[in-house]
């Protein structure tokens, strides 16, 4: 899973990239605006990455999940935390949200397993 996690961030990179080259004003605007959403505010990052990942489930996109997923836990996201959020999704996405959350689990504890394993070769 982390050669598929890394493989994730690389094509996305790759493709925001093309895509940001295009030169498409609004497009370009679009994107600022989305990063710009995530900034410090009157919320912390964390708690905006956890409502993005809560929307993403809701919305069940597998690639935006697995995004706020690898943000959240740059934010460190406890357990807790991210189990109550899913259970926020779960409540207002109804069942048709379960696929996501075990695609959303797989890709947190896999994080997690990246970071220690990072911890680790320090």
């Amino acid at each position: 899973m982390a050669d598929k996690l890394e493989e994730f961030k690389k094509y996305r990179e790759k493709m925001n990239e093309k895509i940001l080259n295009s030169g498409n004003k609004q497009i370009t605007r679009f994107f600022a605006l989305d990063s710009r959403a995530y900034d410090e505010g009157a919320l912390s990052i964390k708690v905006k990455e956890l409502l993005g990942l809560v929307a993403s489930t809701v919305l069940r996109c597998n690639d935006c999940i697995s995004y706020h997923i690898i943000n959240c836990v740059k934010e460190d996201v406890t357990p807790a935390e991210f189990y109550e959020a899913m259970n926020v999704a779960l409540i207002v996405g109804g069942s048709i949200i379960i696929p996501h959350l075990r695609k959303a689990v797989e890709v947190y504890e896999e994080c997690l397993q990246m970071l220690e394993d990072e911890k680790n070769l320090e």
